[in-house]
Order: C-alpha cells, then sequence, then structure tokens
C-alpha cells in the first residue's frame, strides 16, 4: 500500500512540474531516462546472480552458512563478502531481502549490508590516490568495526 502512495505522490509531483515549467520537466525525465539505462545492467546482472545462487543453494545451506545459527561465524562471513564486493545500495537491499527470505539472518545481512556499504576494499586505491593510504586504512578498519556493532544491535532488537 505504501508503495502506491509514492507512486501517487511521485506521479503527483512530475504532473507539477510539468505544469510549471515543462522544458525543465522534460530535461530532467531525460536524465532520469539516462540513469535508469545505465543502472539497469548493474541490477539486472546482480539480481540474477543472486537467483541463480539462490536456485543451487537451498534454504537450508544458505541459512547453515549465514542463517541465524550460524552466529558470530556467519556475521564475519557475512562482513568479509559484503567488505569485498561492489554492489550499489539499490541492488543491495533487494538483495538481502531475498537472502533473508531464503533463510538468512538478520544479523549476518545487517553486518553485510554494512560492509557493503561503507567499506570499500575494491574502491581503496581510489580512495588512496585521493586521502592518502593511512586515512583510508583508518576508515575502512573503523567501518569493518562498525559492522559487528551494528550485528550486535540488530541482535538484541529483533531477538
Amino acid at each position: 500500500m505504501s508503495s502506491y502512495i509514492m507512486y501517487l505522490v511521485a506521479i503527483t509531483l512530475l504532473i507539477i512540474s510539468f505544469y510549471k515549467d515543462k522544458k525543465k520537466t522534460k530535461k530532467a525525465l531525460k536524465k532520469a531516462w539516462k540513469s535508469f539505462n545505465n543502472i539497469l545492467p548493474q541490477f539486472l546482472g546482480v539480481i540474477l546472480f543472486v537467483g541463480i545462487l539462490l536456485s543451487i543453494f537451498d534454504a537450508e545451506f544458505i541459512s547453515k552458512i549465514i542463517g541465524a545459527r550460524s552466529g558470530w561465524i556467519g556475521v564475519i562471513a557475512s562482513a568479509v563478502i559484503g567488505a569485498v564486493t561492489l554492489i550499489p545500495g539499490f541492488v543491495a537491499f533487494p538483495t538481502a531481502s531475498m537472502l533473508l527470505e531464503s533463510g538468512a539472518g538478520y544479523m549476518q545481512i545487517g553486518a553485510f549490508i554494512s560492509a557493503l556499504m561503507m567499506v570499500g576494499v575494491i574502491t581503496a586505491p581510489v580512495e588512496i590516490k585521493y586521502f592518502g593510504k593511512k586515512l583510508t586504512i583508518i576508515r575502512n578498519v573503523l567501518a569493518f568495526i562498525f559492522c559487528f556493532i551494528v550485528a550486535y544491535i540488530i541482535e538484541k532488537v529483533v531477538a
């Protein structure tokens, strides 16, 4: 139901924008379409990859590796996978939802998403170039530690 409300609000605001300035609205829609086309291949690729993995590995296997019963070992595995994976946020959250539906634990998914969004192992060379090696290492280590704090808080809130 809330999705319908969001769509209704977006359409209403688009109509208002179009009424106020047709040229700017058309330009914004063209930019949005271009962004969508740039994002779509990544989105479809990751969703396809996760879908294939979920069809290969049953819920029991996923639950064993990163399920609630996997405990802190599963949290560590999830955080490491998240730290070395480069997935945009708009793909990460649907992926997390699919993993949860397949038996992953909330604490483990919290660590995965936190590491995915905050730790940049793959992007570290670019970060080092702009911010320096010391700052990059400190930021990534602190972000990685924070992933475990997030997992612990989620465990306390959900449990």
